[in-house]
This record gives structure tokens, C-alpha cells and sequence, in this order.
């Protein structure tokens, strides 16, 4: 049997570890769109690191799972607000949304250039813009693969953009995260890892 594994380029895990963001972003940036879920202000504390270590931030909510539109919308707000990296902190949606917001930043075309299926199928010519992933969910492992599910409600599918230039620089894993999820969340997302 053959097979190959690939996953976020650096992986930060510990109780505690969203102290770090700060310094990590500013590694790769110093203006960062944050995605987050339908309800940015669970970013709050994220955005008060980033401007404590002097990096400003952008915010951009997705609501569920993000569309193809969602994408092209977080692309044109990036790109509006000069922002040179993508962090999302949330669960699957919200990791994937930036995932492919931060690949579609540097990539020229359209998002259906990229997808598999309902798309052209073409391969990223450029690495995406420096991405982090913060999950508060522990079932999708977003935060670690290289593709963004992504919903086409006119042909009525998910398809994904895919690529190993999509895996995200950063993956900071903080346990801490979690506890405040609402049981349903928390009971959802655990049965993502039996699927």
C-alpha cells in the first residue's frame, strides 16, 4: 500500500494558545481579514491579540456553510481593506472560507475556475495568501487538510477547491476554545469524526 500525508505546514496545540496568534500572524503580515461564523464577536478576544502584537484586522462573517458567493465577497473585502493574510477562527465553514479566500486573494479568475465537478478543474497557479486556522470546534480537521468545501446552491452541490497550496501555514489548536460551544455544536461536530 502506498500513500502520502501532507497537513498544515506548522501545528501550535495547547490549552492556551490563542496568546500566541498575535506574534504568529505578524509573521506573515500586518493587515489579516478575519472569517469567522455567523456571530464575530466569539472573535473578539483574537482581534484584541492581533492588535496588541500590531496587526490589524478586518472582520467577515460567514453564516453556515460558505457559498461560492461568500468567497467571492470575502475576496473583494480583502482586497478593498489591503489585507495581507486570512485567519479564521470558528469551525469547518468558517476554516474553509478562508482557506479559499486566501487562495483566491493571489490567484487570478473566478472561484468556479478552480472547482472540481461544476467547474474548470484548474490547479492554483500561486500560493494562496498566508492563512491561519484557529478551530473552536474539535470534528470537521479543517484546520489540517488541503481543501475548501465549498456550496453551489444554482447546481444544488458542495464541491471542493483543492490544492496542496491551500494547506494553511498555521493550524493553532487551542482546547480552551471549545468549552464555551453550545452541547448541540459540541455533539455535531464529534459526529463529523465518525463520518
Amino acid at each position: 500500500m502506498r500513500f502520502e500525508f501532507a497537513t498544515a505546514t506548522r501545528i501550535i496545540f495547547g490549552s492556551g494558545t490563542l496568546k500566541e496568534a498575535g506574534a504568529v500572524a505578524n509573521e506573515f503580515g500586518r493587515r489579516a481579514l478575519v472569517v469567522t461564523g455567523s456571530n464575530p464577536n466569539r472573535a473578539s478576544r483574537l482581534t484584541e491579540i492581533l492588535h496588541e502584537a500590531g496587526v490589524d484586522s478586518v472582520p467577515f462573517a460567514v453564516a453556515g456553510e460558505p457559498a461560492i458567493a461568500t468567497v467571492e465577497q470575502g475576496v473583494l473585502l480583502a482586497k478593498r481593506e489591503c489585507c495581507d493574510l486570512v485567519i479564521s477562527i470558528g469551525g469547518g465553514s468558517a476554516i474553509d472560507a478562508g482557506k479559499a479566500i486566501a487562495a483566491m486573494l493571489t490567484n487570478p479568475g473566478e472561484v468556479l475556475d478552480y472547482l472540481e465537478i461544476i467547474g474548470r478543474g484548474r490547479s492554483l497557479a500561486l500560493a494562496p495568501a498566508p492563512f491561519i486556522a484557529i478551530p473552536t470546534t474539535a470534528g470537521t480537521g479543517a484546520e489540517v487538510t488541503r481543501n475548501a468545501v465549498l456550496a453551489s446552491p444554482e447546481h444544488r452541490v458542495k464541491v471542493s477547491l483543492r490544492s496542496a497550496l491551500m494547506l494553511p501555514r498555521v493550524a493553532l489548536v487551542d482546547p480552551e476554545l471549545t468549552l464555551d460551544l453550545p452541547q448541540n455544536i459540541t455533539a455535531a461536530s464529534g459526529l463529523d469524526v465518525l463520518r
